[in-house]
Formats: structure tokens, sequence, C-alpha cells
């Protein structure tokens, strides 16, 4: 029976996908995260956001600015959210680099303001100044690690984000084990640690899952 950790706490429905006496699942939050207080200089056209803790921190804080706005967004749960608390999300893709792509195509005239957490990947910033549209970057939430050390021996390890990677490093490191990644972005942070990584088909937690089932069938 492979043992996997699992670098998040998944729901139980997650879980559950996992066929029963197939798999040991050890389960721990190597990152947290916590929304901080924020404030907007400027009333731009379009709001952009790459994660679903971006969207809960401005909603639970400021949900007026979310108001009659055009919304754009990386991830697909990141989507299913706006639309949950009642927003219309216009654009979304998979990956930032996509979402350029469209933004290129459609809303290069418009302007911006950026929601994110105070780690992110500069490809949005650097395509906004590059072009020199007009932005704001407003940092409404803070990603910490909560790293755990493992003892036990395991065969494979789930990561969804680079920083999930860098906490899983400060106390442990990796060996044979195989990783699978959420994405491109996930799997580019673990380059230079292992050779041994599985990409899911699309940048789910779910498609994570079924890439492990399917790897240990």
């Amino acid at each position: 029976m492979p043992i996997v950790i699992v670098t998040k706490k998944l729901t139980k429905k997650q879980r559950n996908r996992f066929p029963d006496g197939d798999f040991q699942l050890m389960e721990h939050n190597f990152i947290r995260t916590k929304k901080i207080a924020f404030s907007v200089e400027i009333n731009h056209e379009i709001i952009v956001f790459t994660s679903k803790n971006g969207v809960k921190s401005v909603w639970k804080q400021q949900p007026e600015i979310l108001e009659n706005k055009t919304i754009i967004c990386v991830g697909v749960k990141t989507k299913k959210f706006i639309e949950k608390i009642g927003f219309q999300v216009d654009e979304t893709a998979d990956y930032a680099e996509d979402l350029i792509e469209i933004i290129d195509q459609k809303y290069q005239r418009k302007t911006f303001t950026f929601f994110c957490g105070n780690i992110r990947r500069n490809t949005i910033p650097n395509y906004f100044k590059e072009n020199q549209i007009a932005f704001e970057e407003v940092i409404v939430y803070e990603t910490e690690t909560h790293s755990k050390a493992i003892s036990e021996k395991f065969d494979g390890i789930l990561f969804f984000s680079p920083s999930a990677i860098e906490s899983f490093l400060e106390k442990n490191e990796l060996k044979n084990e195989t990783c699978f990644c959420i994405g491109t972005t996930t799997a580019k942070a673990l380059e230079n640690k292992t050779k041994n990584i599985q990409i899911a088909s699309k940048p789910t937690v779910e498609h994570v899952i079924d890439q492990v089932i399917q790897f240990y069938k």
C-alpha cells in the first residue's frame, strides 16, 4: 500500500476520491495564509485574482470593491468561489500566462487592480509594466510556512504550490519519492530537487489525486 504525504488538509470529498484501503494518507497544512488589511488607491476598471485566498480577503473586508467590475482570474476554484459569493467572472484561465494572452487580445487598453498575496510570481506585474498598462498591485493576504518533520518512510508526496515545497524542505529532504504537482509552476520549483515529478493534467486538487491513483495502479 503506497504511503502518500499530502501537503494540505483535504476535504472529505477529496479524501474519498482515493479508493478505500488502497492508500495510506498523511495530511498536514505545510503553509498557512491570513488576510491582512489593505487599501486601494485607484478605482481601476478590471480586477485580477490569481487565488481563492485573494478573493476571500477582499470579500470579507471590502466586498463593495467587487461590485460592478469586470473580474478575471486564474484557476477554476477561484472562479467557482467568486461565482458562489454572487459575482460574475468575465475571463478565467488555468495559468497566469494564459490569462495574459486573454488580456493582450481583449483588454490591453483597460486599467487593472491586481489583488494577490505577499508571495507571488512576477508574471502578471511584469506583463503590465512591459506593456505600459496602468495597474495597482494590492497585497491582501500573507502566506507563511508551517513545516513538519516527517520521520516515516513514504512513497509519494502531493504539492499544490511552490510555497508548500519550500515549507516541506525546511525540515525534510526528498530522496526517491515521487512528487505529484498541481501544475507547471509548482513542478518548476522542484526541478533542482528531484527528477521524479508527475504533473496533473489540470491544475486542481482533484486532478492531482487522480494522477496519484493512476500512477500507482
